[in-house]
């Protein structure tokens, strides 16, 4: 396993909550936004070691976190300065990862952080984004000016995730009057591969005092509960000669494929459904109608992708997929566990929560002939009570 630190950044005034009081030592449902910060983090189990970047001459932090297992640094007049000292203070027994994260989102969850963690094995820095749902329009001395195509803007928010020694590099390599907007930008500077993960809305950032009231709302009030939906799909395709079949998103070479509009990826297209069906959001034939020549041959990561997207846009949570194959061939076990990593990298989850398996109908019906393949789907989501 991987020896994974976090630099937690609390050295900033808050000065647009307004107040004597920073916003990371203001009381949350009892207990400080700092507080409840470094429980949210360490509650995912895979942190090692905390550095908390605190401003100079703070005292109070040690008084706060005196239950935690932290350590403390001095940070400087910008957030760059800041995280360049957290990381210099683990320069001396150096983390495989570091993961950065704002003080002021203390509703991160462990399932986040696992997704930032898992895009590491393949990418130098990982980054939570969520899509815009409101419409955005240029702004300028009140004036409403024009409309911005959100379908290419992603919201972006912490941790933000990397391998030390890259993010540490990428510090380095920047101007010395350098002040970024975040830890992401350095490593896009630097030209570190990313990995854009499923964030959360849950994950808000506390800036202005109406952020403290929703949070207080969502912490007090059992209206703001979350409730746990099902939804199940089904897909058949027949086989054909030649080509390459796509199962679960991932290419089997076996001389013959699946025949559809698309790819024909039955486990995706089941997939999909279950997802859809668990929001009440239709079924994939309603959003991707194979009478519209445009998803001729389309991957069905698309489908896949999109439906994860509307679970996100109605402030909801993919807890869990299972996927069943039902064939006669090919045999699926050997890629099995390609299938469960490429559904988890679609659905931004950890592998805990994706599940692959594969059945016989002991040579009855059409998969007994092996004329075809079928795939079942279920999918568990969570969604605020309000939706």
């Amino acid at each position: 396993m991987p020896k994974i630190a976090q630099i937690i950044v609390a050295a900033g005034k808050g000065a647009r909550i307004g107040g004597d009081i920073p916003k990371q030592y203001r009381l949350l449902g009892g207990k400080t936004v700092l507080e409840r910060t470094i429980a949210a983090t360490l509650s995912s189990g895979l942190i090692d070691y905390t550095v908390v970047v605190i401003a100079a001459g703070d005292t109070k932090a040690a008084d706060v976190l005196s239950n935690f297992d932290v350590h403390f640094v001095t940070g400087g007049a910008t957030r760059t300065d800041s995280v360049k000292a957290g990381l210099s203070a683990l320069k001396d027994d150096a983390p495989d990862y570091v993961l950065i994260h704002d003080a002021a989102r203390p509703f991160v969850s462990a399932d986040l952080i696992a997704r930032l963690v898992e895009a590491l094995a393949t990418h130098q820095a990982s980054v939570p984004v969520l899509p815009l749902v409101d419409a955005v329009k240029t702004y300028d001395k009140d004036a409403i000016g024009t409309d911005i195509d959100r379908a290419g803007l992603r919201a972006v928010q912490t941790p933000q995730a990397f391998h030390y020694a890259d993010i540490v590099n990428a510090f380095n390599a920047a101007p010395a009057d350098a002040s970024f907007a975040d830890d992401i930008a350095v490593a896009k500077d630097a030209g570190l591969s990313i990995a854009a993960v499923n964030g959360s809305r849950d994950n808000i950032k506390l800036t202005y005092i109406e952020d403290f009231t929703r949070a207080e709302r969502e912490l007090m009030s059992d209206t703001n509960s979350r409730y746990f939906a099902t939804g199940t799909g089904f897909d058949v395709h027949r086989f054909t000669e030649g080509g390459t079949m796509w199962l679960c998103g991932v290419p089997i070479e076996c001389g013959y494929t699946l025949l559809g509009h698309s790819d024909a990826d039955v486990g995706l297209h089941a997939l999909t459904d279950a997802i859809l069906g668990a929001i009440a959001d239709g079924d994939i034939g309603d959003h991707f109608p194979p009478s519209d020549p445009k998803w001729k041959g389309a991957s069905s990561d698309k489908f896949l992708d999109f439906a994860a997207q509307r679970v996100t846009e109605r402030g909801g949570r993919i807890e869990h997929v299972d996927v069943t194959l039902i064939c006669e061939k090919p045999k699926i076990k050997p890629h099995r566990e390609a299938m469960r990593a490429r559904l988890a990298e679609i659905l931004g989850l950890s592998l805990n929560r994706v599940s692959v398996k594969a059945t016989t109908t002991e040579k009855l019906g059409f998969t007994g002939r092996s004329e075809g393949m079928a795939a079942q789907a279920s999918a568990t989501v969570s969604l605020p009570e309000t939706v």
